[in-house]
């Protein structure tokens, strides 16, 4: 018998999991109990279409979701009005145990631009809650106002997640960038007390089964799934998923790179099973591809970046062929260059204990990858680009800023925007003024504003303003916290750079 290779046997598994092979169907599944406890989601807008997703967990925290190991056949629908009277879009798909019975429907052929209503259904049982989605513009077309909101970083024990059901209230929202810390892997078992009463189950995450259980622990959360239901997430990762701090083959404890490389293998498996993405997101043995694009007519593309897998310290931050990719995508005639991604880009330096100098202590940050970041602020200039907008998060604070086009020179041009979202619950209630914040601020003039409170952002972007609105809540250790705005500022495509409205 001819030998074959590892990698190109896993990758026929994963091609033929995705085309729907049956294997052991159970022909008439009969729950004991409501199979669709994580609720549904939809993801990645296109004109024609969006992605929908569940998994079937009757169980959420038992072994397998409290589901045998057999595939379900689940029947979807697309509908034009909530009450599925105008069926758009019906089909089935199969929901596999290699992937925890998580199933992902790549929707098209529908009207650009326009809201739908999905849902999926056994027969015979009662059906999952109903999701909300809204199809991109046609290519060429020119929106008068598209809003969009970018939020993370929700550590389970640290907090209610009220902003997601804040977030969830929203009007007219178009789709929600998360940029990433959707779970965290830490150990839940501890001594010390936690303000919010939440605990994480198990100890630290290491298998494929860990790091499901924990995604079934925060997707059983209501706030969080009814932000899911109202509107589309264009999900990224960034470090917790796997582990904190990691960077392409280097974990932060010095795993030895091959067992580290198991561990990011199971991360990114439950990540893909659990996020509403696309088949070309799927996880292979070279890596899942995380990074994509998507256009809003002419209105604005939206690079979303992965500033995780292909690390290199002292290198770069991207990658050869993801820095290619995303320079040649900024080449277009949008009125808007949008990237998404997950930590933070403008510099942010504090004065030496022992010299007085101004110095970048951030090295989880661009700050640790100064060459990739003025790459890429090279890049925009040779475009004569004055659109680019970044959003970012991870560091549980808001910060709004100029990434500047001389890194010699802070105060001076800029090169884009940045926008770095706070937390939906990282960090606890927070406080609006973090000691040093005055002297941060005095040290960094690129930095318009520093808060770390908890919250979201919202973004109306017009072809001739984009809006920014920080939004905070008062507190997250308890349930029932009030939502207030912080600050709007306002960026015009032909000069970068923040004002405060």
């Amino acid at each position: 018998m001819r030998a074959v290779d590892r990698r190109t046997v896993l990758r026929g598994v994963g091609g033929l999991l995705l085309a729907g092979a049956a294997g052991r169907v159970w022909s008439k599944p009969a729950f004991a109990e409501y199979p669709f406890t994580l609720g549904v989601a939809s993801g990645d807008p296109t004109p024609e279409g969006f992605v929908i997703w569940t998994r079937l967990a009757p169980q959420p925290l038992q072994l397998h979701g409290g589901m045998p190991a057999r595939s379900v056949s689940l029947n979807w629908e697309v509908a034009e009005d909530e009450r599925f009277r105008r069926i758009a879009r019906a089909g089935q798909v199969l929901a596999h145990p290699e992937l925890a019975h998580a199933a992902h429907v790549d929707v098209a052929g529908l009207k650009s631009d326009r809201l739908y209503w999905y849902r999926f259904f056994i027969e015979g049982g009662e059906p999952s809650p109903v999701g909300r989605v809204r199809t991109a513009p046609a290519a060429g077309q020119l929106p008068r106002r598209v809003r969009l909101a970018v939020a993370g970083c929700q550590h389970y024990e640290s907090g209610w997640y009220g902003a997601w059901r804040y977030l969830s209230q929203e009007p007219e929202l178009a789709a929600v960038f998360h940029y990433g810390d959707y779970i965290y892997e830490g150990s839940g078992i501890a001594s010390d007390p936690i303000a919010s009463g939440r605990r994480h189950l198990g100890d630290e995450l290491y298998s494929l089964d860990d790091y499901r259980r924990r995604y079934a622990q925060y997707k059983t959360d209501p706030d969080l799934q009814a932000a899911h239901q109202a509107a589309a997430f264009i999900a990224s990762f960034d470090d917790h998923e796997v582990d904190n701090n990691w960077g392409g083959e280097r974990a932060q404890d010095d795993t030895p790179p091959e067992l580290f490389e198991l561990r990011k293998l199971a991360a990114m498996q439950a990540w893909y099973e659990h996020m509403p993405v696309r088949r070309e997101q799927f996880p292979r043995p070279d890596g899942l591809r995380m990074f994509r694009r998507l256009d809003y007519g002419r209105l604005f593309r939206l690079h979303v970046l992965d500033t995780r897998s292909y690390r290199v310290p002292g290198e770069t931050m991207l990658g050869p062929a993801q820095e290619g990719w995303l320079y040649r995508g900024l080449s277009n005639d949008a009125c808007w260059n949008l990237i998404a991604q997950q930590v933070l880009m403008m510099p942010l330096l504090r004065r030496a204990a022992d010299s007085g100098r101004l110095v970048s202590t951030y090295k989880d940050h661009w700050g640790g990858f100064p060459e990739s970041r003025q790459r890429l602020v090279r890049a925009i200039g040779e475009r004569q680009l004055t659109n680019v907008v970044v959003a970012s998060g991870d560091s549980h604070q808001y910060f709004v800023g100029r990434v500047p086009a001389d890194r010699d020179r802070p105060d001076g041009a800029a090169a884009a925007s940045e926008f770095l979202g706070t937390s939906i619950s990282s960090g606890g209630d927070g406080m609006p003024v973090l000691p040093g914040s005055e002297t941060l601020l005095a040290d960094n003039p690129n930095i318009a504003l520093n808060n770390a409170q908890r919250g979201y952002l919202t973004f109306d972007v017009t072809p001739s303003e984009l809006r920014a609105d920080l939004n905070v809540m008062d507190r997250v250790s308890s349930p029932g916290g009030t939502l207030s705005k912080l600050a709007r500022f306002a960026v015009m495509p032909d000069r970068p750079g923040p004002e405060r409205c």
